[in-house]
Formats: structure tokens, sequence, C-alpha cells
């Protein structure tokens, strides 16, 4: 049976290492994505994620960091199922840099397409709020999920 794997990518106007900053570090990522975080993503950590229109944790356990280059780990992506996230930079002559994600794998059955959708979208948000953060200091989710308050 195939597998699917969730992909986005988006092009930021900011050097690898600024980009990388707001991908570990909470107090950035507060701006962008969560609303809390117990900690910093570093190699071989676990830290929780809280969102703010969901409640409950999420537990991030951090696989690996490569400085201004990647940043991996696993979560419930799926409900029951323990999925990797890569979250890859490459900087372009130009100093902007190329964010790719991509989390996986799910069975190709109605559960997975499902999933497939919805972290699909979900990760293209979370590369649109990036975007919008580093370049022009915007916070695009604030708002943005209010409707789905006690989805999760």
């Amino acid at each position: 049976m195939e597998h699917l794997v969730s992909k986005a990518t988006i092009q930021i106007q900011k050097p690898a290492t600024e980009v990388f900053q707001a991908i570990v570090d909470p107090s950035k990522m507060c701006n962008y994505f969560i609303g809390k975080s117990t900690g910093q993503l570093i190699e071989d950590t676990t830290v929780t994620w809280e969102f703010p229109e969901f409640e409950g944790e999420v537990l991030i356990e951090v696989a690996k960091v490569v400085p201004g280059e990647l940043v991996s780990f696993h979560w419930e992506g799926a409900k029951g199922k323990k999925l990797l996230v890569k979250i890859s930079l490459r900087e372009l002559e130009d100093k902007s840099t190329v964010v790719r994600v991509t989390e996986g794998e799910m069975e190709a059955d109605k559960a997975g397409i499902e999933w497939y959708g919805g972290n699909t979208e979900g990760w293209s948000n979370f590369l649109a709020c990036l975007k919008a953060y580093l370049e022009y200091d915007i916070n695009l989710r604030k708002g943005a999920f209010e409707f789905r308050k006690g989805e999760m």
C-alpha cells in the first residue's frame, strides 16, 4: 500500500540563521505558531507545546537539530500515531531561505487521506505565519483559529 507524506515549502526573505532561530526559540515561536512551550528545540530533548486555540499540551520529542539547516521531531501528528516532522532550511545566494516541511508517513486509506489534507494545510499555514512574522512582524495566527477552540 502507498504511504502519504505531508509536504509544504516556502521561500522567506531572511537568512537561514534567522529562520532557524525563529523555529527553535519558543519566545519567537509564540509570535506566530504556539502559545507556550516548555523549552527550546534542542536535539534529544522533549518539550511540550500549547496552542492558544486548542486545549491540552502537545509532546515534542526533538530528534535532530543542525543549526541553520534542520530541525526534526516526533509528535502525535495523527490520533495515536507518532510521526516524524522534518523542517529543512536551504539558504540561497540572495540570503533568502527555502523552508521545507515534511511529515509522515500514513497509510493511503480514509484516515490517512484526511490526515494528509489537514496536516498539509496546517504546515502551509505554519510557513505562511513564519514568513509574515519574519518579514513583516505580523502574527497571522492571532485570532485565526478561534472557531476551532475545544476541537483538540
